[in-house]
């Protein structure tokens, strides 16, 4: 019981110590620099700013303040982000040079440096990160602590009752009240179809076998897509935890994570947490004093998408080369090596220390009666606020896009938004009050997914977006079986055909053939949804398939052998911001004046039409 008591210690002390990180109206002197170390942030320079505070607090003898790093604070587009606690100060696009300047004004002085403060989508400067408006409809449950820990220092996880949910249920639950706890919050897979996690927990606890595995999926591959890595970088613990808890309640003792190389930061946080943890007592033999022993390793993908699909990453956990299994049988009777095997993907298992600490019907209370919990998405495109959001299931798709997103950038109109990522469909205008969960969105010809929003201006070609998604599909395929490796293929020299101007009505009838006759007949997930950006748009778009087709014509340019790039005389304001922005010079007219394209010139690159802010370029 050595491990337990040094662990219940370390979370008395820690947590009083690390109370202003919560609270801002605590009473003291100490004050805490938290700077965003999150991949975003990162490529911004915010290495160079944690080590430019860390060097000015040293040569001013600044005992009373800290540095620390932390994960995602999800607004992304706001980076690199510094927040300085008690206060709650949110200061945004700092760069290593302002350092010096926020210790001196704010930490000695303590006056605010009010031209690093955030301003709002109304222009209003805000404060405090809790007063933006990005913040208020959201609630975070997956990203808890992204933000609020140094997640390379396990005593701060331990602080915020880290590793308290695995210590509840080895001393006072059995496997089956962990499964029942999961089931009856009515969680449901965050990487996918949403297939229910406490039946799947209970399918493979019910397999008889003397070895069984516990698999983190954290091989996200959408375009777009970074809610697993933001994760594993802000709260590695909170996934150790949870496959441990998984651990028990199956009967496993050996657990992998696969994650995609491409995620340096993610990678070393997490081999960081596994050694943390074995040095704590917490991996290993006799856990927490129990007979209860588990352990983690990890393992790389190279980046194969289809890797994501969990069959063929237990193919390349196992050193053989990515590609799905015929099913059954299913992971939960014969996985890894044959054994039964338990998989959930990262955003999955970041919920289940939340259950077993609050309870199952605290959770299932949050979101809609078929879709519990909130969903953490990666919303981009062109949206204001770009970055990382977590909000109730049942959440709209307008409030996500207007309220949080900030809505769309340079005064232009929504054309649609992409969810699930190459899987998943668009949802137009029209849908924009959906609710988002799982069963509304596969009403209206989308998918969840793993949590990937991409929202789109009417400067988006809807045939075009859909030759994008498929080509992703087409160089991923893995090739095992004949639909997805030529119907795919086949598919996108239709699609080719038609945005170059070459499309006929009988291409058009024979792509919708295809699209609707591949998932029917290929054997994983990958290949059965591929056509589903195709069938979206189709159904939403068509006059755009038509117009590219009869009228040889691509309204937004995005299309360049169909783009008839023309000024508006009448919406035309002479302003010369698409003379200012042309890379090739081929725009005249004198200031207040319509404006003119030389076609000769124009490349039709479509800069001119989203530099419009009246919308006068077409």
């Amino acid at each position: 019981m050595e491990a337990l008591e040094k662990i219940r210690k370390i979370r008395e002390e820690k947590k009083k110590e690390l109370e202003l990180r919560v609270n801002c109206n605590v009473g003291t002197k100490e004050k805490h620099i938290l700077v965003c170390h999150g991949t975003g942030c990162t490529s911004s320079k915010s290495p160079k700013i944690i080590a430019n505070f860390k060097k000015v607090v040293e040569e001013k003898k600044l005992a009373n303040v800290r540095v620390i790093q932390t994960g995602c604070f999800g607004l992304c587009a706001k980076g690199p982000i510094v927040i300085i606690r008690p206060e709650d100060t949110f200061y945004a696009g700092v760069t290593p040079e302002d350092c010096e300047e926020i210790i001196e004004s704010h930490i000695i002085e303590g006056k605010t440096v009010d031209r690093l403060l955030c301003k709002d989508i109304d222009g209003k400067v805000v404060q405090k990160l809790d007063d933006l408006t990005f913040y208020k409809k959201q609630k975070r449950i997956a990203l808890q602590n992204c933000g609020k820990i140094d997640p390379e220092n396990i005593e701060e996880y331990i602080a915020f009752d880290g590793y308290r949910a695995l210590e509840k249920v080895l001393l006072e639950m059995t496997p089956n009240e962990v499964i029942e706890e999961v089931e009856k919050s009515g969680l449901r897979g965050r990487g996918g179809a949403g297939f229910s996690t406490g039946k799947k927990w209970r399918l493979t606890n019910e397999v008889e076998g003397k070895q069984k595995y516990v698999v983190c999926n954290a091989d996200e591959g959408d375009p777009g897509a970074f809610m697993d890595r933001s994760i594993l970088e802000g709260d590695p613990h909170c996934i150790i935890e949870a496959m441990m808890i998984a651990g028990y309640a199956i009967g496993a003792n050996q657990g992998y994570i696969y994650v995609r190389a491409e995620y340096p930061i993610a990678v070393e946080r997490f081999e960081t947490a596994i050694k943390q943890a074995r040095k704590y007592g917490l991996l290993g033999k006799n856990i927490l004093g129990t007979n209860f022993e588990f352990d983690i390793d990890i393992r790389l993908g190279a980046g194969a998408f289809v890797c994501g699909e969990e069959t063929a990453l237990l193919e390349s956990i196992e050193g053989k080369r990515g590609q799905p299994r015929v099913k059954p049988p299913y992971p939960a009777n014969s996985g890894l090596w044959g054994k039964p095997t338990l998989i959930n993907n990262v955003e999955t298992y970041s919920n289940i220390t939340k259950i077993i600490l609050n309870g199952a019907d605290w959770y299932a209370k949050i979101g809609t009666q078929n879709s519990k919990g909130t969903k953490v998405f990666a919303l981009g495109g062109n949206v204001v606020n770009v970055g990382l959001v977590e909000v109730p299931m049942g959440t709209t798709l307008r409030e996500i896009v207007y309220d949080i997103g900030g809505g769309i950038p340079n005064n232009r109109e929504f054309k649609a938004a992409q969810t699930g990522g190459p899987s998943g469909g668009c949802i137009p205008k029209e849908h924009l009050d959906t609710p988002i969960d799982y069963e509304s969105l596969k009403q209206i010809g989308s998918m969840m997914g793993s949590g990937g929003l991409i929202v789109m201006d009417d400067t988006k070609c809807m045939v075009n977006l859909a030759k994008f998604y498929l080509s992703f599909t087409v160089d991923e395929s893995c090739g095992k079986c004949t639909p997805c490796r030529i119907g795919t293929k086949r598919m996108l020299e239709l699609l080719e055909k038609i945005t170059q101007g070459e499309g006929t009505i009988e291409d058009l009838e024979k792509l919708e053939e295809l699209a609707i006759g591949i998932p029917k007949t290929a054997i994983c997930g990958l290949g059965q949804s591929a056509p589903n950006p195709v069938l979206s748009t189709l159904k939403y778009f068509r006059e755009e398939y038509l117009e590219h087709i009869k009228y040889k014509e691509c309204k937004t340019g995005e299309c360049k052998k169909l783009a008839k790039i023309q000024i508006d005389e009448n919406k035309c304001k002479g302003c010369g911001m698409c003379k200012r922005n042309c890379p090739v010079e081929a725009i005249s007219g004198k200031p207040g004046e319509v404006h003119h394209i030389d076609e000769e010139k124009c490349i039709k690159c479509g800069t001119c039409i989203s530099s419009c802010s009246f919308h006068a370029i077409r």
